[in-house]
């Protein structure tokens, strides 16, 4: 009896000590919530930071255990939050530069395709607006996620834009996450990138640079360092970019959760003028595609964002070169088709694969990365593209559109000369492939217009592309005519007038002539045999 007695007197005992004492029960659990009552209103502060009557508190960054079992942990690093939000100058918090005539000089624009004089008078470690959905602030991610490699190529990139990549990076990433960054050269020949930019990069930790023995092109550079890469996870970034707030935590705990996800920040705009820092139209939208293989992005149906916007979802394709990809899963499916020469496809063809191999394509909202887009590509690709300009034989003169709209005619003009490509009228650089249709514009920024030509003796016009042939395909013969099979007729010009318009062919007329300068013969080969 005196056993049993004894063994009453202790479970009571236990009882009582948990009702005291456990967190989330009994006396102290009233005592809790009646304190945190009466507490003083817990208010964001600057940067998101929670504040108590205007006193900085830094949030408890302890794992916590969810339902699943998984531990999980705010990466966010409110001491960078904090610091970020008291700076101010030019370009801080991401405003725009505020502009002058002489800042919006052509050649500021030249040797990158962006402003490259404002881009040198903001800082390096330049402040950006926290724009997530506000739930992004109070996610949290698993507390043990692997590691990175931050893979960024770079050919003659400017040298602020490249470094203020880099730091955005360090800066806006928890460093336990970050393996290493590796920027690849594509074979840059200019000076700053060579020496000062070794120099510069010793003082960071965790930078490398590689350097490739000729010209290779994005999709080789980035598969150079990939295969170079020890982090668990390859993360690829374009060298002119500026990480977000608590960016990288969201990608790889999708990663940790499916290794067969790859994973894309939204991309916010910088702009290429006064590198202001917003989102795109629209904001968070899914990527997809046309019939003529445009990337363009569509609205998420509404059964994928669950009452949440802040929540991942999935994506037929990426846009492009910013995802993140568990490192062993991007070698089972091959990596990149080293055949590709220049972005523009290559989200296709690793997308397709993801989704024919059982993996998952999914945006992330709660990562934001921005872009700078630029106002043109400035450098030449290896081999050459598909851009060219049509000059006429008998004149000189090239053909040029000067209104990149529907129904505005194609002229005759003077052919600009001795500033390279990039310094070419954008109205006499034409891109033609595989639709057998002539577009305005180089193969990376064309214009959704093309080449039309309605009957003989008809002007020759550009109308919005429609990919029927029909009034809009052409032939390149071997007598250097643009024939015009509809009309039966072949593009001819007046150089006095400046007309450019059909007439009956006639291969001894040096007005009907046409070459394509600058272009890349294979494809051109490719446009006259598919044409014949």
């Amino acid at each position: 009896m005196r056993r049993k007695e004894k063994r009453l007197l202790q479970f009571a005992g236990l009882l009582i000590a948990a009702l005291l004492f456990l967190p989330n029960v009994g006396l102290w659990s009233l005592y809790r919530d009646r304190v945190f009552e009466n507490s003083p209103e817990i208010v964001e502060g600057p940067g998101g930071i929670p504040q108590i009557q205007g006193v900085n508190v830094r949030p408890q960054k302890d794992a916590q255990v969810g339902r699943d079992g998984m531990r999980r942990k705010d990466w966010h690093d409110y001491e960078a939050i904090r610091r970020d939000a008291a700076r101010s100058g030019n370009g801080e918090q991401g405003k725009p530069f505020p502009l002058t005539d002489t800042d919006r000089v052509d050649q500021a624009y030249r040797e990158n395709g962006f402003n490259i004089y404002v881009s040198d008078r903001i800082s390096l470690n330049r402040s950006v607006a926290d724009i997530r959905h506000p739930n992004c602030k109070q996610k949290l991610y698993g507390e043990k996620l692997p590691n990175t490699s931050i893979i960024i190529p770079f050919h003659n990139e400017g040298w602020s834009s490249l470094l203020r990549t880099v730091h955005s990076v360090l800066n806006r990433s928890p460093p336990e996450l970050i393996a290493e960054v590796i920027l690849v050269d594509d074979f840059s020949d200019k000076e700053h990138l060579k020496g000062s930019l070794e120099e510069y990069m010793v003082r960071l930790p965790k930078v490398r640079i590689l350097r490739t023995k000729k010209r290779e092109g994005l999709i080789r550079t980035r598969l150079l360092g990939a295969a170079a890469a020890n982090g668990e996870v390859i993360t690829f970034l374009d060298s002119h970019c500026e990480a977000n707030i608590n960016w990288l935590p969201p990608l790889l705990d999708r990663i940790a959760d499916n290794r067969k996800s790859i994973v894309c920040p939204m991309i916010d705009v910088i702009d290429h003028d006064n590198f202001g820092y917003e989102t795109q139209a629209g904001d968070a939208m899914r990527g997809a595609f046309d019939w003529e293989m445009y990337y363009k992005r569509i609205p998420i149906p509404s059964e994928l964002t669950k009452d949440d916007s802040s929540e991942p979802f999935e994506s037929p394709v990426m846009a492009g070169g910013l995802f993140a990809v568990d490192r062993k899963w991007f070698w089972e499916l091959g990596g990149y088709d080293t055949g590709l020469e220049i972005w523009g496809g290559e989200q296709y063809e690793i997308s397709f694969k993801v989704w024919m191999c059982g993996g998952r394509m999914e945006d992330i909202p709660c990562s934001r990365v921005g872009h700078i887009y630029r106002k043109y590509v400035p450098y030449k690709v290896p081999g050459g593209v598909s851009l060219a300009r049509l000059r006429n034989t008998g004149s000189g003169m090239c053909m040029e559109s000067k209104h990149f709209s529907s129904g505005s005619p194609v002229r005759l003009e003077t052919c600009l000369k001795g500033r390279g490509e990039a310094g070419w009228s954008h109205g006499q650089v034409f891109t033609f492939g595989w639709r057998e249709d002539i577009r305005v514009g180089g193969p990376m920024h064309t214009k959704k217009v093309c080449f039309d030509a309605i009957s003989h003796n008809s002007p020759v016009t550009l109308y919005d592309c429609h990919g029927l042939k029909g009034n809009q395909l052409w032939r390149y013969r071997k007598d250097k005519s643009l024939y015009h099979p509809i009309s039966n007729s072949c593009i001819d010009s007046n150089p006095t007038e400046r007309k450019v318009f059909m007439n009956t062919c006639d291969p001894s007329v040096p007005s009907q002539q046409w070459v394509f300068e600058k272009t890349n013969t294979t494809i051109l080969e490719t446009f006259n045999r598919n044409s014949n």
